[in-house]
């Protein structure tokens, strides 16, 4: 038996309850969590914004140790340190043919699985975005397991499974930040943190972070923003200001809400580009002219989990953080056991911190 953050149902609280996790099972591993980030994501999936069958264990990134592992498994021994990859790619489907792995058709088929019972009721349960990791264990397939970077403890690793792989693969593979650009990131999360530290490593000239706190300025400033503005009716204005009435090159929406998208689309210069990491729900419609698409001549692209290849990228990424130019630490602002996630999506919904992470 372990235990676990249990989503009884759609916008219901979470429970703390005991669980019945099997032994793996052909191509399965099982892991014990160190460390799980609390992600957007899973408010997301939480409050029905993104969909989810339930009862349910939710958190999707997360590192811990290799405890046993299922028939057929090869390249993973118990013992291992890994982190949790919780969109692995298929290989076979079009965009993985395409090298869009990010884009994978069959990334999530697993995802409403049955994995494990709850033991007060013998319901079963489902793995949230494939991992489960609101659990002192877990039970996942094979490929939802990436071998840990040496040298980073497993608290800091697990952020990589998601905010860091997002972060930095939206400004450096979606929207492409060259040296000397200028840069906005809208959300002051974990995403937005790696975002701006991603911008940085990127040698942005200038760096722009947006929230509607005020209090995440010295957060921001410390995650290598140049400038900070209070997200408000006049933010696309403030920020043209700080680059010469012209906007940045790059504008990096963290948030998913049409205001803040459309913000950080008239926030980019003619000819700039918009990134929209945030998820938003299916009732937040952005809206633009078709005379102010031709006059701007700008570009608007989605971006899911950073346009990463979780096997190449990560790699990268350790390198980053070994050389000291991306800290993982820094992206923390609150370390919580299981009992904690439901203040940590509070914060959230408030606007609140940067990332929250169960440490176990």
């Amino acid at each position: 038996m372990v235990r676990a953050a249990v989503l009884p149902a759609v916008g219901a609280p979470l429970e703390i309850a005991e669980i019945d996790l099997p032994e793996p099972g052909p191509g399965q591993v099982r892991v014990r969590l160190a460390a799980a980030g609390v992600c957007h994501s899973d408010l997301s999936l939480s409050d029905g914004t993104m969909r989810v069958p339930v009862p349910a264990v939710l958190g999707h990134e997360g590192a811990g140790t290799v405890v046993s592992v299922g028939e057929g498994v090869t390249g993973i021994a118990p013992g291992a340190e890994v982190v949790l990859n919780w969109a692995p790619s298929c290989g076979s489907c079009h965009a993985c043919s395409l090298g869009e792995v990010w884009l994978c058709a069959d990334a999530l088929t697993g995802a409403g699985n049955v994995y494990a019972r709850r033991t007060s009721d013998g319901s079963d349960l489902h793995p949230g975005l494939n991992v489960a990791a609101f659990a002192e264990e877990t039970v996942v397939a094979a490929g939802c397991v990436l071998p840990a970077p040496d040298g980073i403890p497993l608290a800091d690793a697990a952020l990589l499974g998601c905010a860091v792989l997002t972060g930095y693969g939206a400004v450096h593979h979606s929207a492409g930040v060259r040296p000397g650009e200028s840069v906005a990131v809208f959300g002051v999360g974990g995403v937005g943190l790696a975002a701006l530290q991603a911008a940085r490593i990127a040698g942005a000239s200038k760096i722009v972070a947006v929230d509607v706190s005020a209090a995440k300025e010295s957060l921001a400033r410390a995650a290598g923003a140049t400038d900070y503005v209070v997200a408000s009716d006049t933010t696309a204005r403030e920020i043209r200001a700080l680059t010469g009435r012209h906007g940045v090159d790059v504008a990096v929406e963290c948030v998913g809400r049409a205001v803040t998208i459309r913000a950080a689309w008239d926030s980019t210069r003619r000819g700039g580009r918009t990134t929209v990491v945030g998820i938003g729900g299916k009732d937040q419609q952005v809206t633009f002219n078709a005379l102010e698409i031709f006059h701007w001549g700008r570009t608007l692209a989605g971006c899911v989990y950073g346009n990463c290849d979780p096997a190449r990228d990560l790699p990268v990424l350790a390198e980053h953080v070994r050389a000291g130019r991306l800290d993982l630490a820094m992206l923390v602002t609150e370390r919580i056991g299981l009992e904690g996630i439901p203040g940590a999506f509070e914060n959230m919904v408030a606007g609140k911190g940067g990332r929250a992470v169960v440490e176990f």
